[in-house]
């Protein structure tokens, strides 16, 4: 085989690979873009409500409490 021909193969694989990689990462990043619409629309914006969020802080105050008196050595 002729030098120029081993050179327009090799060129020519480079291009499909560097292309399909492009179409590739177009279609993570797309179907990353719907996964996100799609957790924003099920969780909404605007996090938990007020009320759930002190219940849920004080449970985990309460937890870590307990936690520390098991380490401190202090029977429940």
């Amino acid at each position: 085989m002729e030098p120029l021909s081993i050179a327009l193969i090799g060129a020519s694989v480079l291009l499909a690979t560097a292309l399909a990689c492009v179409a590739g990462l177009k279609g993570w990043q797309s179907w990353l873009d719907y996964k996100r619409l799609e957790l924003a629309s099920q969780t909404g914006d605007h996090g938990l409500p007020p009320a759930t969020g002190r219940i849920e802080l004080a449970d985990l105050r309460e937890r870590v409490r307990k936690l520390e008196q098991i380490a401190s050595g202090i029977d429940l």
